[in-house]
Formats: structure tokens, C-alpha cells, sequence
């Protein structure tokens, strides 16, 4: 079938969804802190040997777009960060890990915009959903539109890299400037900027609610 052609048993809109194959076999080869990695043995195609396919396990994301400003002259909230593991200083957008059991998702991005920035927000949508690294990972992301911002009650102390991060208030077309010529790297900052971006150029009327349905 060309790829210019849709299969003909797909009906509606594309969209992703749940599936599962055959597992075979699974050893559990590394845990950390925070991830682990595993190794299965998947039947992908009915019928045929199972192949080997490795894979990180990681508890998930979410993200938060802050924004600020009169509709065309927004702001987006960035922060600077140090990455080890690519040895960079890395423009972000607010972010934490999902590794409290039971925690609310909107909780914790609530959490992690007080923690990192000192703000508050008092409304809130979902911009996008993804999975960071699908090939070899299981870590899916949240990110979230924090909007109407106020600064909290109370300044929160900051540890390890976020003792010399930099947060800056960026115009949102600046900052879709610096994800298109390559000047941005960090995943959710380049989704979330983009994903923002978007729905302002789409009048916001497809903001989806902040409890809405997430694959993960």
C-alpha cells in the first residue's frame, strides 16, 4: 500500500491507541532511583519469532506552559537548567517528575510550578500529551497552560541543579523562533511552545480541560 494512503480499515480522525502483543519472556536487568530497565521478548507480528526489545521504565512527567501577557504580546515563563547527561545548560519550562504514588496529576504540576518558580496559577488546561522516547521508554509527559499567575505565599528552597537555575519571562514568538532555528532542545519546551503557539493561533477553543483523559 503507498503511504499517500490511509488503510481502509481506519475510520474517523487518526488517532493513537492502547494495543498489546504477545510477551514471551521478561527479565528485569537494571533498577535505579528513579528508572529501571527491562528486556522482553515480543511476538510484534502473529506468527513469526519474537524479537528482544529493551526498554526503560520510567514513572512519567508533567510539564507547565506559564504564560502571561495581552493577547499577541504573550510570555512564556522559561528557566535554565544544567543536564548532565548532554552537558548543556538547557532552556525549559517548568517540570517534575510523577514518582509520588496516588498523586494527582494537576497536583503535581501545581506542585512543581510553586516549587520551581514561586507562582500559582488559577486556571489551568491540557496543551498536549506525549511520550518522550516510545522506541525505548515508557516515560509519557503532561504538559500542561498555567494561566492568571499570582506569586504564592510562601518562597520554596531550591537543591542540586536548581540552585543556579535563571528564569526569564520569553515573548512566545521569540520563543517559537528559538524551537524552529534550533536554539531550544529540551522536549517539553519545544512541545509546549509549540503546542501554545497553536492553540493561540487556534483562538483557544481546542484547550483541552485539565482532568481530561491521558494515555500513559
Amino acid at each position: 500500500m503507498p503511504l499517500t494512503e490511509i488503510d481502509p480499515v481506519v475510520h474517523g480522525p487518526l488517532c493513537d491507541e492502547r494495543a498489546s502483543r504477545p510477551v514471551h519472556g521478561r527479565t528485569d536487568i537494571w533498577q535505579g532511583r528513579i528508572v529501571s530497565v527491562a528486556t522482553e521478548e515480543v511476538e510484534i507480528v502473529a506468527g513469526e519469532a519474537p524479537v528482544t526489545r529493551e526498554f526503560v521504565i520510567h514513572p512519567g512527567a508533567v510539564a507547565v506552559v506559564a504564560l502571561r501577557g495581552e493577547a499577541g504580546a504573550e510570555e512564556i515563563l522559561l528557566e535554565r537548567q544544567y543536564r548532565h547527561s548532554v552537558r548543556a545548560n538547557l532552556w525549559e519550562i517548568p517540570a517534575g517528575l510523577l514518582d509520588v504514588d496516588g498523586e494527582d496529576y494537576l497536583a503535581a504540576a501545581q506542585r512543581e510550578l510553586a516549587e520551581e518558580t514561586d507562582l500559582q496559577a488559577a486556571t489551568w488546561h491540557v496543551l498536549t500529551d506525549y511520550f518522550n522516547s516510545p522506541g525505548g521508554c515508557t516515560e509519557s509527559v503532561r504538559i500542561y497552560l498555567a494561566q492568571d499567575l499570582t506569586p504564592t505565599d510562601e518562597e520554596f528552597e531550591r537543591e542540586d541543579e536548581e540552585l543556579d537555575m535563571v528564569a526569564a519571562w520569553c515573548p512566545l514568538d521569540e520563543a517559537v523562533a528559538a524551537v524552529l532555528e534550533g536554539r531550544f532542545h529540551n522536549p517539553s519546551a519545544v512541545a509546549g511552545i509549540l503546542a501554545v503557539a497553536a492553540a493561540r493561533a487556534r483562538g483557544w477553543k481546542d484547550l483541552r480541560p485539565a482532568d481530561a483523559p491521558w494515555m500513559r
